[in-house]
């Protein structure tokens, strides 16, 4: 594996803000290194996120039994492959193939299911390019949670860091415990704060001046930090799900968005500072995710936690997952462990991901 491999990665993230795709060399000569190459940004137009952020609302959650589900999934996979080609042909990439996480419908892995929609066969030959996709499905099938899955990442690519904290529609963290690596949902970010965003008519809350201009609800910060899923243990992962069940109605019949926005920072800043403080040293800590952009949440993260927040450059903030599922494509390619049952909770680890050859 000294040579290097060039791979194209695609991220969707629960907040629906687009498709993130990095190009980038990894080669390993006793540790694994990346180079990006070229990276770019796909905003979502109305009609993928109105389609994107409906299905969720399908009666049912197997694609089988739901032809208007699948129809969407070979869609959504053809418009990822013209994206892909567009990228392609924008930065005259040459990759091995293509690893795509899809965009997530759906994530019950407690009834041992979860669908990440973006048919692979449909992808690969629009971009006529070799595709891996599906990294969740082997793990929640063996019992595991399907997720997070970007901390085999987090150790191999970004270990100058003990703690790796990623802010995106949900926020979850990943560090080593005894030379094993643990990580898990910590709580629902910005699937909230661009919800309060959107009421007013704003794709997300910049730099977080609206929050920091609120007062928080000290009421409702108590009623938030009070759900059950915090004092679980991990494994534990959290899906769209959590939010429309637990969050949104907290949330959807009042006025005053300042003020909720401010107490869930606040939550946030509160459920991150305990997630990490169970490690005994202060330590680096890389954030990373749309919220690292989020100037006053980085903030009260800072407050509420004895590690030193490192922000990184907007490179790794924004495409790290994408970067990170590259790799995770790389590595099922040889067939080697991308998924950690210390991770996910699962029987064994994995090699998971399903591979699609473009049609001839």
């Amino acid at each position: 594996m000294t040579k290097k491999t060039n791979i194209i990665g695609l991220m969707s993230g629960s907040s629906l803000d687009g498709i993130d795709l990095v190009d980038a060399d990894f080669w390993n000569d006793g540790k694994w290194h990346f180079e990006i190459v070229a990276k770019d940004n796909y905003d979502y137009d109305n009609y993928w996120k109105k389609s994107l952020s409906d299905a969720f609302f399908t009666d049912c959650v197997k694609m089988d039994g739901n032809p208007s589900l699948k129809r969407l999934d070979i869609e959504y996979g053809h418009f990822l492959g013209q994206v892909t080609k567009q990228f392609i042909e924008k930065f005259n990439l040459k990759p091995e193939f293509v690893a795509s996480h899809g965009h997530t419908i759906f994530h019950k892995p407690q009834e041992h299911y979860t669908l990440q929609i973006g048919d692979g066969q449909a992808l690969a030959n629009e971009c006529g390019v070799t595709v891996i996709n599906d990294f969740r499905t082997d793990d929640v099938l063996k019992g595991g949670q399907g997720a997070p899955l970007v901390p085999i990442g987090d150790k191999l690519l970004f270990s100058d860091y003990p703690v790796c904290l990623n802010i995106g529609g949900i926020a979850n963290v990943s560090y080593d415990i005894d030379g094993q690596r643990i990580a898990y949902d910590i709580c629902i970010a910005n699937q909230a704060l661009n919800y309060l965003a959107n009421r007013l008519s704003m794709p997300y809350d910049k730099d977080g001046l609206i929050a920091h201009s609120g007062v928080i609800d000290h009421q409702l910060l108590t009623s938030l930090n009070s759900h059950p899923f915090y004092s679980q243990k991990y494994p534990k992962s959290l899906g769209r799900e959590f939010f429309e069940e637990n969050i949104k109605p907290s949330l959807e019949h009042r006025d005053d968005i300042a003020n909720m926005m401010a107490t869930f920072v606040e939550h946030i800043a509160i459920q991150i500072g305990a997630s990490v403080e169970t490690m005994c040293t202060s330590s680096l800590m890389l954030i990373t995710g749309g919220g690292a952009k989020n100037k006053y949440l980085v903030e009260r993260i800072q407050a509420h936690t004895k590690h030193h927040v490192v922000v990184p450059s907007n490179d790794i903030i924004d495409y790290k997952e994408a970067l990170v599922f590259a790799f995770l494509g790389l590595l099922r390619s040889y067939n080697e462990i991308n998924v950690l049952k210390s991770v996910t909770g699962a029987e064994s680890d994995s090699s998971s991901g399903k591979i699609f050859h473009p049609d001839k």
